[in-house]
């Protein structure tokens, strides 16, 4: 495998990673642990760097997989590039981890995160905005800003120095916030805006094109990918941090998405420049034209040609856009003021708009189509079933990867199309000692799911297991209709407070739930991963079913029809095995932790592929006996 530069890659001197793993976890907070599996995983990182091999490693919570991977990559004097699918990683690694190395080794590395545009503040839509006095009603965009925070987004503008959304003071309204921004399908680059020098997404380019280290979400590299290598510096090593995510990453950014949003969006943009009212009157009226007739297929997915209705429909919105673009060209585009830069965005908005509609009408062989969303705002989406081939041409042939997960799907070679005989794979296993620690529970005396019955049996077994508990639970559900049942049936009941995924959104959740031991915290799918809690507070995560992919859910059906005979293993199964792990791994977060994860789903007991579903899972005792669970959960909550 050939590096971009062709240089051989670089190797550390002989036990340079293990010295400097070792010297950067003696500095960690109460000086650090050893950890074998830390170890293991940034010596074989260390081996795919030399050798150009892919590597793919599952590395328990614990292990420490950050520095694993880190301190060899820094020791490589190559330039790197670490995608992760959450903002949570990404601070982790720009705002702790990559800085304490920095700090503890002698070298001089340097890194940078680096977001889509749309996350940094745009110098020339503030200009704009400014220019016409704060009159809101003659900028299309801004019309509909409040125009105290525009004034908030004003005055920090002015003194930061990144530009960077997360560093505001506030957090504003879409409306605002679209309003001083512009994403990657209206900019027209900096060459062509009049702020181009002073741009702070363009600065944030330039500081990642000279770093050593470059973070970025799954997202972002995704449409690195897509664009054919030319969003991100160029790079020889990318590190993919949570990959069981990287599948439908890909498959969203090499996809296309209509909303009639996007034809408002461009009709006010219009208004700013064009005179002409019916022209973009009739990008706004294709808008509309569009949900309209989407509604009545939300839900569906849409085999083979488009329905005639929608195809008419969407061939009429070209036509606007069309006339859009012609309507343009008679503004002047070069003069360098705030017209011309508007009208520059407009047409590049308008332009990939213009692509957009056409890959929906000629969607070819190898994509699926659907509606979804609510009616009043329905989504035509277009994505790729197989992402294999497109990574095995674009990223795989091209650049060696690192791709980790705390669970890693167990047909992730097969689904991503890595070649295998070029990839090592590794299980570092967690540090915790989950058999003595942890207790899997499954209530395999319970109805079948599918079963009348289900339901009022569970809500039982969970009130009980509650209550052995003294609270301390994470209920995790496949539906938001099986939590609302639950909390239902089980709040008013229970002498400890329930909170819902409802309530608030997750991070004051999270803090709620943390804060105060006896609360339980009730939610669905968005809860499975990305929830660290440890302590007593969380004792019990208790699973309503096995999170099977529904079976109309469109993509996920034509994944099946693609796999054919291997469907339920490659698609189904590999899904729920993932989900399951990853929804069990909320219990165990410390050396300390200790508690039970209930399953009341019987098929994890009695169901011919329960074992690829154990096997997923950490090594923890089971159990079918509710007796020992409850009396496991009194056990490890009773006060010290």
């Amino acid at each position: 495998m050939a590096d971009s530069d062709d240089r051989p890659p670089a190797i550390a001197a002989p036990g340079a990673v293990t010295r400097t793993l070792g010297t950067v976890t003696r500095a960690l907070p109460g000086g650090g642990e050893e950890r074998p599996g830390q170890a293991a995983m940034a010596e074989a990182v260390e081996r795919a760097i030399a050798s150009g091999r892919h590597l793919l490693v599952q590395a328990g919570t614990g292990t420490g997989k950050s520095l694993a991977y880190l301190v060899p990559a820094a020791l490589s004097d190559r330039p790197v590039v670490i995608a992760t699918a959450t903002k949570a990683l990404q601070d982790q690694l720009a705002g702790k981890d990559l800085p304490f190395l920095v700090e503890h080794t002698d070298g001089d590395l340097t890194y940078a995160v680096l977001k889509g545009r749309s996350n940094y503040v745009c110098r020339q839509r503030l200009g704009e905005i400014e220019a016409a006095g704060w009159q809101l009603a003659l900028d299309g965009l801004a019309g509909r800003a409040p125009e105290a925070e525009l004034a908030t987004v004003k005055a920090w503008a002015a003194t930061t120095t990144t530009g960077d959304r997360a560093e505001l003071p506030i957090e504003p309204s879409p409306a605002t916030w679209s309003a001083v921004s512009v994403g990657a399908r209206e900019c027209p680059g900096a060459m062509r805006c009049p702020q181009g020098d002073s741009c702070f997404t363009e600065a944030a380019r330039r500081a990642a094109a000279e770093a050593d280290v470059v973070v970025v979400n799954l997202h972002l590299y995704g449409l690195h990918l897509e664009s054919g290598g030319m969003v991100l510096p160029e790079h020889d090593l990318v590190i993919i941090d949570e990959v069981h995510q990287l599948e439908d990453v890909i498959s969203s950014t090499f996809g296309v998405e209509l909303t009639a949003g996007r034809f408002t969006a461009l009709a006010r943009a219009g208004r700013s420049v064009l005179e002409d009212a019916p022209t973009h009157d009739a990008v706004d009226h294709a808008g509309e034209a569009l949900s309209q007739v989407l509604v009545p297929y939300v839900g569906r997915r849409l085999r083979g040609a488009l329905d005639p209705d929608i195809a008419e429909v969407v061939a009429g919105a070209r036509v606007a856009v069309d006339g859009f673009l012609a309507g343009l060209k008679a503004v002047p585009t070069d003069r360098g003021d705030d017209t011309s830069a508007r009208a520059v965005r407009a047409a590049k908005t308008a332009g990939t708009l213009a692509d957009e509609l056409d890959a929906v009408l000629r969607a070819p062989n190898g994509t699926v189509t659907w509606v979804e969303g609510p009616d009043a705002s329905p989504t035509l989406r277009v994505a790729p079933v197989d992402v294999a081939p497109t990574l095995a041409e674009r990223l795989w042939s091209e650049t060696t990867a690192i791709l980790t997960s705390a669970t890693v799907p167990p047909a992730a070679i097969t689904r991503l199309g890595l070649p295998p005989d070029q990839v090592d794979e590794l299980d570092v296993g967690s540090p915790f000692d989950h058999e003595h620690n942890a207790l899997l529970y499954c209530a395999a005396h319970l109805p079948n799911p599918n079963e009348a019955s289900y339901a009022a049996a569970a809500h039982a077994e969970l009130l009980a297991l509650i209550e052995a508990a003294g609270g301390r639970t994470l209920a995790l559900f496949t539906s938001y209709r099986a939590m609302d049942a639950a909390v239902d049936v089980l709040r008013p009941r229970l002498s400890v407070p329930v909170l819902t995924q409802r309530d608030r959104p997750k991070p004051a959740l999270v803090r709620a739930f943390t804060d105060d031991e006896p609360t339980c915290l009730f939610a669905t799918l968005g809860f499975w991963q990305g929830v660290d809690v440890p302590g007593r507070t969380l004792s019990l995560v208790a699973i309503d079913r096995i999170p099977f992919p529904r079976p109309d859910e469109p993509l996920m059906q034509a994944r099946r029809e693609a796999a054919r005979a291997d469907a339920f293993r490659l698609v189904d199964l590999d899904r729920a095995a993932t989900l399951l792990a990853q929804g069990a791994g909320r219990l165990i977060r410390s050396a300390s932790d200790r508690g039970v994860v209930a399953v009341l789903d019987p098929r994890l007991a009695k169901a011919r592929y329960r074992w690829d579903l154990i096997r997923a899972l950490p090594p923890m005792r089971r159990t079918k006996d509710r007796a020992e669970a409850e009396a496991y959960l009194r056990l490890v909550t009773s006060p010290a």
